[in-house]
């Protein structure tokens, strides 16, 4: 991977913007490489090369109704059928075929007559208003020419993509696949089954971060279940992480981003030979957040231990990352009105949980970073700048929590 620089540790907390800017820069130098999918394979995957016509659209004359190819003056002798599928000759003059929706139309037709407009009789067909020339006929190249550029290099694959190569002759394209993803837990504190007590908190990001990094864009590693808790040791970090990455382009991991007497996710790092990308983020909640690239460019993400706070992370490191690797846009953020006023958080970016109602975004209650209640209820993210507070009426940046 080329060189860029990167935040070091114990450097200043990186500005929100430049973390979310930073971090896509870097996973865009490492994307992944081109792969060719057929295409009912490809969904969610990304075109590593503009989708292009094999042919013009239509690659022939094609009803757009059903009814009557015609030639000549009318009324006009009926002389057979046309289906979807066939390839009829060319009509002579003063003579009809019943032509389907999607039939190829005959050379030489000069019109066509829908069939609720036609009347039949001893064998002829006449209409009253003649219409004019080729009308309802979705000509040859209609929708595109032969050779021309449908979709850019680096648009997502959808269903609706994989329907117009499809409808291209296309039986397989250039992708880049969805980066492969693996989660550990640190923290032999968390309990993983059962209620929480006894100074044991239950896990609750094990069970929704897969799923969220699944509507993010990433693709689970074979076999993949959350790892953890990872057992509060140096060892067990770089063994849990070293075998992560054998699978994984992008490993995230949740708790130990800070320098604590069990927080050991920096010095593994350090023992992997892991370069800081970013290194904590001037943002709240979740400010101490990582990303880290290693080598065969692989990276590991830090979240926060805290369930907001690591979702945070996700929406801040995690969404740019996944979108370089697979060679996408940058993740712009979008606006929304605040229906009640956001108080700002001194130098920080302050990401605020919200609810969208009606055309406006309103802050939710409980949204401790510990907190999943407003979690649950929000639909993203209000940005509120630096030394700024948010006041109702306002129009500000806005970020979706993948769902």
């Amino acid at each position: 991977m080329r060189q860029q620089q990167r935040s070091q540790p114990g450097s200043a907390p990186l500005d929100w913007a430049a973390a979310r800017r930073t971090t896509y820069e870097a996973g865009l130098l490492a994307k992944l490489l081109p792969v060719r999918y057929p295409i009912g394979q490809a969904d969610g995957a990304t075109l590593a090369e503009a989708l292009r016509t094999l042919t013009p659209l239509p690659a022939f004359p094609t009803s757009s109704v059903d009814g009557y190819a015609v030639r000549g003056e009318g009324p006009w002798r009926l002389s057979g059928r046309v289906l979807a599928g066939g390839e009829p000759g060319e009509l002579r003059d003063g003579t009809a075929v019943e032509i389907a929706t999607g039939a190829m139309v005959p050379e030489r037709t000069e019109r066509l007559i829908r069939v609720e407009n036609a009347t039949v009789a001893d064998g002829h067909v006449s209409v009253e208003n003649i219409p004019g020339p080729r009308v309802d006929v979705r000509e040859i190249g209609e929708e595109a020419g032969s050779g021309e550029e449908l979709l850019p290099e680096g648009h997502p694959v959808t269903p609706g993509v994989i329907g117009l190569a499809a409808s291209c002759g296309h039986d397989l394209i250039s992708v880049r696949p969805k980066p492969r993803a693996a989660l550990l837990i640190f923290g032999d504190e968390l309990a993983v089954t059962g209620p929480p007590g006894h100074g044991r908190v239950r896990d609750a990001l094990g069970p929704s971060l897969p799923s969220m990094l699944a509507h993010a864009g990433a693709e689970p590693v074979p076999g993949f279940r959350p790892r953890g808790p990872i057992d509060d040791t140096l060892e067990a970090h770089v063994s849990a992480l070293r075998a992560a990455l054998d699978d994984a382009d992008v490993v995230c991991t949740t708790g130990g981003t800070m320098h604590g007497p069990v927080d050991h996710l920096h010095p593994a790092l350090a023992e992997l030979g892991a370069s800081y990308v970013v290194n904590t983020v001037a943002v709240r909640p979740g400010f101490p957040m990582l990303v880290a690239a290693l080598p065969g460019d692989r990276f590991v993400v830090g979240l926060p231990g805290n369930p907001q706070s690591a979702i945070v992370a996700v929406v801040s490191l995690v969404l740019p990352l996944l979108a370089g690797l697979s060679g996408r846009d940058f993740p712009a953020t979008s606006t929304v009105e605040l229906g009640a006023d956001i108080a700002g958080r001194g130098d920080y970016t302050h990401l605020s949980l919200v609810k969208i109602n009606g055309r406006k975004a309103y802050p939710l209650p409980h949204a401790g970073s510990a907190m999943l209640r407003g979690l649950a209820a929000a639909d993203g993210f209000a940005i509120i700048p630096p030394g700024e507070h948010g006041s109702a009426g306002q129009q500000v940046g806005f970020v979706r929590i993948p769902s």
